[in-house]
């Protein structure tokens, strides 16, 4: 069985604030402002890579008033895990495979 990962989720992911953000928001949710705080980065910015997350399904917004909050799709970032998990047992079934060369 061959695995495939989701490469578009990968280089939503690849870029190092996005990443920043996904891990600030594995540990609770956050507004803008405190995204900024966190990670230094100028609100539009931030805001564009936030636009980025929404549409690739890794986090949600919960509108509280005048502010935006942004919560982590847990589920998105298991699914990914369990096509890497599913890679490497791929990987080491294949460990003794060795094709020949001609």
């Amino acid at each position: 069985m061959l695995t495939s990962v989701d490469t578009d989720l990968i280089r939503v992911l690849a870029d190092p604030l996005r990443l920043q953000i996904v891990t600030l928001l594995a540990q609770e949710t956050l507004c803008t402002t405190h995204l900024v705080e966190e990670t230094g980065a100028k609100q539009t910015n931030l805001s564009n890579h936030l636009r980025v997350l929404r549409e690739a399904g890794v986090v949600e917004t919960e509108p509280c008033g005048r502010y935006t909050y942004y919560k982590l799709c847990p589920d998105v970032i298991a699914s990914l895990a369990g096509q890497f998990a599913a890679l490497a047992e791929s990987a080491r079934s294949a460990a003794d495979n060795k094709r020949s060369c001609p």
